[in-house]
């Protein structure tokens, strides 16, 4: 038995690592230009990469993983990556990746980016900072929430050009635990890919999972061996709320 737990614990360790890609959207639709105005698209010198989401005006909130594909700037104030410009929307960034995480399977899957000027709104770059809950929170089951980004569409498809979002009802989280083998790491969230044909997919990586239309309670972590496929085991997120002293000190001091 014990050889055969530490089979399908290696089985699954090796799922969350073959998703480190992050995810798109499944089963979703192009958002309105003026929402979402928080959302980013964390990018290398070949484009896009991972999502993201502005918190403050000096800085982004993405997944830890992200830092494995270079991320070298963030581009905010554009729905459609195919109107970027690079003069106005175009942030370089310093990385700050939470200090215990090792990779996807060990949990604090979150990193915050500090741009390299600050992010100011204007007539032509419409951007808004999402709020980030002020203390932990209890999110009831099956309650719908919103997840946004530029990833895959389909198992094995390609990231696309215009936002996309769906919303995803949230799974309890034994329920998800039991799912996924009692393997998740801790201070995570489960919603949506399990139960419903809607979820996130390879791109998505580092976006919001955001409750009540305005706050931002979970970053995407990673789904289940590259499959999109859904019904299929939960999507998982990294929980903000158990990151939030980590979080606001670099905020405060803006600096990492």
């Amino acid at each position: 038995m014990h050889c055969l737990q530490k089979f399908l614990l290696f089985h699954l360790l090796t799922c969350f690592t073959g998703n480190a890609l992050g995810s798109e959207i499944i089963k979703g639709k192009k958002t309105n230009d003026k929402s979402m105005l928080y959302m980013a698209s964390i990018q290398n010198n070949k484009g896009h990469i991972c999502g993201g989401f502005l918190v403050s005006e000096d800085f982004v909130v993405t997944a830890a993983h992200c830092d494995d594909f270079n991320p070298t700037s963030v581009v905010l104030g554009a729905h459609n990556l195919k109107k970027v410009d690079n003069r106005t929307m175009r942030y370089g960034v310093k990385k700050c990746k939470h200090p215990s995480f090792v990779n996807i399977s060990s949990g604090n899957d979150i990193m915050l980016l500090k741009l390299s000027k600050k992010a100011r709104p204007s007539k032509k770059v419409p951007i808004k900072p999402i709020q980030l809950p002020s203390h932990q929170i209890h999110l009831k089951e099956k309650k719908k929430c919103l997840v946004a980004g530029w990833g895959f569409t389909k198992t094995k498809g390609k990231v696309v050009d215009e936002l996309q979002v769906v919303d995803v009802p949230i799974i309890n989280l034994e329920k998800c635990q039991k799912q996924w083998h009692n393997a998740l790491p801790a201070n995570v969230i489960c919603a949506g890919g399990y139960g419903t044909n809607k979820g996130f997919c390879q791109g998505d990586s580092g976006g919001p999972l955001v409750c009540n239309g305005k706050l931002a309670v979970g970053v995407v972590s990673f789904n289940n061996n590259f499959n999109c496929d859904y019904p299929d085991v939960p999507n998982v997120y990294t929980e903000i709320s158990k990151h939030l002293p980590w979080m606001k000190k670099i905020i405060k001091k803006k600096n990492c």
